[in-house]
């Protein structure tokens, strides 16, 4: 028997025949016997259960698939999660470094406008402030006994940023601010100076529509063309400055549109002067520290740089020239249309791979001066028109991405209304108040000086009186709603004011009076406010404050009617507020407009100069009334200002037809259907 056992071969031993083997022919001790009856044991029990893992080592190919799937996966969704707006300093366990927060206060100690109702008087050299009254509007300021304790170490970078923002190198940043700015923050600091200075409004905006921050990023269209083109591309977004006008404005929401739309993106800021610092960080935008090598080598890298300003010349030109092939990854947004614009950047023009324009007047007239100047430009320019922003569609009430069922389009009409109502009441308006808003930068181009000459015009030489005929005319408006009937009252208007109009005609239409101008003892009732923004703006120009200043210290009826309010992105509250918007850009006009498509889609109606981009927003007699430049022009635009004064119905239907055509061309998926065929260009094979 143990002759036969030994002659069985070990494979069959260890196979069926193991069980009829028990090894009562075998000691114990021997090998044989342990070898039998190893499978028993709780040992190979457990190596039977790893028979998976050895046949994935086996078949090595299956393994390292395997494995390449799980870390491509892994990549995709940490990749997901960074990109469409998680927190990153929660993300995968890492909490917010309060260094950057630090640095950021102590960079921007010179940021927003402190407001106060008699003055706010900063002294740089013991930092302190000193308020002369309980009220205190949205005072931000960094003081250094501010500063957070660290007691982690800091990194040589941070120390050496920390080191240059506490020594020397702080007075020399001091220094760099030119002498306008300097002399603009003596006068800006105090009421007294502007009289009525209100806003901001943003904690009232915070209240009222109960939404935060968070809320407001993240509005990708994930499944457009545009998120597909740009998923996981490097750009590069270069700022002339960081002020709250419209060309940073509009980079900043570009940026944070490819960022919820998965690509990674680098800003390069060659001017750090403007408020828009702490919204950057907010919206979690990277600024790169050097706007010399590090962003040319950022660049390179990039699959498209995109300028966003003609002053972005010398960046461009430096660029190409530290890299002669990078003018092929440069798409060049151009925001401005005046020759000085263009004489400063006509020596790169052609060296970029697109030119991009925002109105077809802007696009005329640049390639006009190219021809005169014999250059060539590469491409074919585009054209992007700037659109209202998701955060301002949302509160005016026009579907976006925003909306969730607790706030549908019809809720935020209804919030947009209690913002009007608590913003208007701290204003100290009534409700038959006409507000005329004017948001932009304070200077020249701009024309608020002859927005307050037409409105000195409105209060001088067409004075309310009760019993007049053209108050017997006007109070028919609320029988009349065709626009064309509309625009015969104006005739009306026109026509009392010379005399021309008979009793008889005005004694059959003041059966239909619904609202007097007057009361019985001869108040006004209706009267007409002013707005103008944006006081603190780092691009104001301040001789131009001051004539405007002096203009109204020689007319205090008029200044007894005018607003101001400082620099801000919480524009909602303002534009809700408001029911008369005013576009008074001199020169060629303004090149776009964008606070004139966002105020249209707060359904106010514009009056604007008839000139560059406004002339074709605004559509005459229908979106708003387009008047002359300049001197010429205050007459007429005081004309419009008592014509939708006394005609509420008149405002209310203009400001319907502006809503309709912003829905129609001027929302963000407008805008972003063009920049997909731009993109598509761009980034083709160089």
């Amino acid at each position: 028997m143990e002759e036969s056992v030994s002659k069985v071969p070990p494979s069959l031993r260890l196979g069926s025949f193991k069980s009829s083997l028990s090894g009562r022919s075998t000691p114990k001790s021997s090998p044989t016997f342990r070898r039998l009856h190893s499978s028993r044991t709780p040992r190979r029990e457990a190596r039977s259960g790893a028979g998976g893992i050895q046949w994935f080592r086996s078949n090595r190919l299956v393994y390292w698939l395997l494995l390449i799937t799980l870390w491509a996966y892994l990549g995709f969704y940490v990749q997901s999660r960074w990109a469409h707006g998680h927190k990153k300093e929660e993300f995968l366990g890492f909490t917010g470094d309060p260094r950057n927060k630090l640095l950021d206060a102590e960079k921007n100690a010179r940021r927003d406008l402190l407001a106060d109702d008699s003055f706010v008087a900063v002294n740089n050299g013991t930092n302190k402030t000193q308020v002369s009254s309980d009220r205190k509007l949205d005072v931000i300021l960094a003081k250094k006994g501010n500063e957070v304790s660290l007691r982690k170490k800091r990194s040589k970078r941070a120390r050496r940023s920390l080191h240059k923002m506490r020594g020397k190198p702080k007075a020399k940043m001091n220094n760099e601010i030119s002498d306008s700015e300097g002399q603009e923050q003596e006068i800006l600091h105090t009421n007294s100076t502007y009289r009525l200075l209100v806003g901001p409004f943003g904690s009232v905006e915070d209240r009222v529509l109960e939404w935060s921050p968070e809320k407001r990023s993240g509005t990708c269209d994930r499944k457009g063309h545009f998120a597909r083109l740009v998923w996981s591309r490097r750009l590069v977004l270069v700022f002339h400055e960081l002020s709250m006008t419209g060309a940073p404005i509009s980079m900043m929401e570009l940026a944070t549109e490819l960022l919820s739309c998965g690509a990674t993106v680098s800003a390069v800021v060659l001017s750090k002067k403007g408020g828009l610092t702490s919204e950057l960080a907010r919206r979690r935008i990277k600024v790169l520290e050097d706007r010399a090598d590090l962003s040319f080598k950022t660049a390179m890298k990039a699959d498209l740089v995109i300028a966003g300003s003609a002053v972005c010349a010398s960046w461009i030109d430096q660029y190409i020239a530290h890299f002669p092939a990078g003018g092929s990854q440069i798409a060049w947004w151009i925001m401005e249309n005046r020759r000085e614009y263009f004489d400063r950047s006509k020596l790169v023009l052609h060296r970029v791979k697109m030119l991009i324009f925002l109105s077809e007047l802007q696009s005329k007239q640049w390639l006009t001066w190219c021809q005169e100047e014999n250059i060539k430009l590469r491409s074919q320019p585009a054209l992007v028109p700037l659109a209202v922003s998701d955060e301002l569609a949302f509160v005016a009430g026009i579907p976006c991405s925003l909306n969730t069922p607790s706030s549908s389009p019809e809720k935020m009409l209804e919030k947009r209304q209690l913002l009007r109502d608590a913003v208007r009441k701290e204003m100290g308006l009534k409700d038959n108040d006409m507000l005329v808003m004017s948001l932009s930068s304070i200077n020249a181009g701009k024309g608020q000086l002859f927005l307050l000459e037409a409105a000195h015009l409105f209060i001088d030489q067409y004075p309310l009186q009760t019993g007049s005929e053209v108050k017997k005319s006007l109070d028919i408006r609320q029988d009349h709603s065709t626009l064309g009937v509309k625009h015969h009252l104006r005739g009306l208007v026109l026509k009392s004011s010379n005399g021309d109009l008979s009793s008889r005609d005005l004694r059959t239409r003041n059966s239909h009076r619904r609202k007097m101008l007057f009361d019985s003892q001869g108040t006004e009732e209706q009267a007409l406010k002013v707005l103008i923004g944006s006081v603190g703006s780092k691009s104001n120009k301040i001789s131009y404050v001051k004539e405007i200043l002096r203009f109204l210290s020689q007319h205090a009826k008029l200044s007894e009617s005018v607003l101001w309010t400082p620099t801000t992105t919480h524009v909602a509250s303002l534009y809700s507020s408001a029911d008369v918007y005013v576009m008074n850009s001199q020169g060629l006009g303004e090149t776009f407009g964008r606070v004139t498509v966002e105020a249209m889609a707060f359904g106010l109606p514009v009056l604007g100069t008839d000139a560059g981009g406004t002339k074709e927003i605004v559509d005459h007699n229908v979106t708003g009334l387009l008047h002359p430049m300049g001197h010429l022009g205050t007459q007429v635009l005081a004309e419009n200002l008592r014509f939708l004064l006394k005609n509420p119905s008149a405002r209310k239907q203009m400001g319907m037809e502006g809503r309709k055509k912003v829905e129609r061309n001027y929302l963000k998926k407008h805008m972003y259907k063009r920049f997909v065929e731009v993109l598509t260009r761009c980034m083709r094979s160089r």
